[in-house]
């Protein structure tokens, strides 16, 4: 699990593809370096919705998989998006802590759901490429 906040540049429409697959793809502008980073995550199923509450400019945090796949001899990394929320919104318990942004968590000791608990591992099917 991966985190990291910004400010929200662009949210796409959602995409339908003859599959049955869909995604919708956002944007976000991080500013933790010295020199600010336009990261592009993507919502997948039954989680394009999750933008839908939110506007552009907005602070938010991001809650994020890396994903890596490999297609026709090219090789492909998304930012998987399962969870999007607003900037100093808190889903953890008072004096909880979270993982400094862009780290990975290796354990949790609060009663948040874990990043497998909220994404359903049929999310993300490899068979299926949108390509």
């Amino acid at each position: 699990m991966y985190e990291t906040a910004g400010k929200l540049k662009w949210i796409g429409t959602t995409q339908s593809f003859a599959s049955g697959f869909t995604k919708r793809e956002f944007v976000v502008t991080t500013a933790a370096d010295k020199y600010p980073q336009d990261l592009k995550f993507e919502v997948v199923k039954d989680k394009c919705p999750l933008l839908d509450p939110f506007e552009l400019g907005q602070d938010v945090q991001v809650s994020f998989d890396i994903r890596g796949n490999e297609y026709n001899g090219k090789y492909f990394v998304n930012l998987a998006c399962w969870k999007i929320q607003a900037a100093g919104e808190s889903a953890a318990p008072s004096g909880g802590s979270r993982p400094p942004a862009g780290r990975q968590s290796t354990a949790s000791t609060s009663s948040e759901p874990s990043a497998a608990d909220l994404r359903g591992d049929d999310d993300f099917d490899d068979d299926e490429s949108p390509f």
